[in-house]
């Protein structure tokens, strides 16, 4: 089975090819092959690490090893005497004999043999792939990572907009970095949510990027309490709550963000109550 997307469609005995670009998550699927060659076809691909790993981690999943064989023009000779006809327009890469064997490393289970052929113009590799089940953990880890974070992004607002909708006074302690990003990942506008105050002199009176909050000190909260103060830099919240108690600033609530959920400082279980 072979397959180039400027070749033609066609059938004959045992061969078949294919007019299209090899896609990994789905052929593999499909094919599930014994065997994977490619010759003279990485070097014409701007990011070649990229695509063998996609074909790496599409075995990994589906729990196949099939062999490789990769072949691509070698640069050795090019860089020891001097050439330059070499770096032409349809080559995106180049490969030296050590760079093309790191590039196998990042994605191969085992490397079986690194070889010359052409008098040392073309470099190989075969190899095995799958069998490289830490790819598939990490990945299981960020998808479950992205659903939480999806689900979170709901969630927060959600609490957020009853908040609003119940007439509190919230403040969020913290106008750069992670409160920053957490106003603008959450929607919490100037409009709805424009208290913002921060224990760094020399933040106040400058404004929350993208949301537009003027930064006040938190001594302001002395004299303009509020009902919730939402901590979004949960390391720090431990520290924060102690400056509060020593300044003589109060809130009904301190919330962090924890477990996809807006969260009880004071009185629900976390990790960030002490440093």
């Amino acid at each position: 089975i072979g397959f180039d997307p400027h070749g033609a469609t066609t059938a004959h005995g045992t061969i078949q090819l294919r007019a299209e670009l090899f896609d990994p998550s789905r052929h593999l699927k499909e094919l599930e092959p014994d065997l994977i060659i490619t010759r003279h076809v990485l070097e014409h691909l701007i990011n070649p690490l990229g695509f063998l790993q996609q074909i790496s981690f599409t075995a990994c999943c589906l729990g196949i090893k099939p062999l490789a064989y990769f072949e691509v023009p070698c640069i050795d000779r090019a860089i020891e005497s001097g050439r330059t006809v070499d770096f032409y327009y349809e080559h995106s890469s180049q490969f030296t004999t050590d760079s093309f064997t790191r590039m196998l490393a990042n994605c191969a289970a085992e490397i079986m043999e690194i070889g010359h052929g052409y008098d040392g113009e073309v470099v190989f590799g075969f190899l095995r792939l799958g069998d490289r089940p830490i790819q598939v953990r990490h990945a299981r880890e960020a998808q479950i990572f992205l659903q939480g974070a999806q689900e979170a992004l709901q969630t927060i607002r959600a609490q957020l907009l009853e908040l609003y909708s119940q007439h509190k006074r919230i403040a969020v302690w913290g106008g750069t970095g992670k409160s920053a990003a957490f106003m603008q990942r959450y929607g919490m506008d100037a409009t709805r949510f424009p208290i913002v105050v921060d224990d760094d002199i020399n933040k106040v009176d400058t404004y929350v990027p993208g949301t537009g909050q003027r930064i006040r000190f938190r001594d302001w909260l002395l004299e303009n309490p509020v009902d919730v103060i939402i901590i979004p830099p949960q390391w720090r919240a431990a520290d924060i709550a102690a400056a509060m108690a020593r300044a003589g600033i109060t809130a009904d609530t301190v919330l962090i963000e924890h477990r996809l959920r807006l969260t009880d400082f004071y009185n629900e279980d976390h990790p960030y109550k002490t440093r």
